[in-house]
């Protein structure tokens, strides 16, 4: 899992409440077997105007040009700003896996459902909880100056606008450990890896008979 510490990235405003995960990534693209693959379709229904299946080529669809993210003043965006109750309905770790591969590493929103928030954590996202006065300061902030970056430090738990004020945000103790090292789930695992491959010696010495069954 890619490491979060300190990352500054243009960011894109999406205003709407609400937005669940088969708008984040559409149910057709969840019968794939990989983990990737996924940032070309995330919010492939808002993104464009035809119908997206698993395997198009990107290049051959049609986008739809009033969406947020296709217009030209937020290409290359890494954060993206949104509203409450960001990716409810069902629960896909495609999700975040959607938005991480187009290029986002934070979500800045009032709320969020609990599991794609658990998920998010788990995949290298940054998911950042701000008051609703705080999130409208930063659509007006991104809307009235094109180009407007955010530096989100981490390890500081401060988000950092261009003429230097701080917006301070709480991110839980744990998970803040795992971005910061890049430690998913199995990466937490193997750090005990040493003592994992002495205890199946261990075993192996003291049962052999385990090596033969299945």
């Amino acid at each position: 899992m890619q490491k979060f510490t300190v990352h500054q990235g243009l960011v894109a405003p999406m205003d709407r409440e609400n937005v669940d995960t088969d708008a984040i990534i559409p149910k057709q693209f969840l019968k794939s077997i990989r983990k990737t693959g996924f940032g070309p379709n995330l919010f492939d229904e808002w993104r464009y105007l035809d119908k997206g299946e698993p395997g198009q080529n990107p290049t051959s669809r049609k986008p739809n040009p009033d969406f947020v993210l296709n217009q030209p003043r937020y290409q290359g965006a890494s954060v993206l700003i949104t509203r409450r109750n960001f990716g409810c309905g069902s629960s896909r770790e495609h999700a975040p896996w959607a938005i991480d591969q187009y290029g986002f590493r934070a979500i800045i929103a009032p709320s969020y459902a609990d599991i794609f928030f658990n998920n998010c954590f788990k995949n290298g996202l940054l998911p950042i909880v701000l008051s609703e006065a705080q999130v409208d300061q930063l659509f007006n902030e991104v809307h009235a100056f094109p180009g407007y970056q955010l530096t989100i430090d981490l390890e500081r738990q401060v988000i950092v606008k261009a003429q230097g004020e701080e917006i301070p945000f709480e991110v839980n103790a744990f998970r803040k450990y795992c971005l910061i090292n890049g430690l998913d789930d199995i990466g937490l695992t193997l750090r005990h890896k040493d003592k994992i491959l002495a205890f199946e010696a261990e075993r192996l010495a003291t049962k052999p008979w385990l090596a033969h069954t299945m």
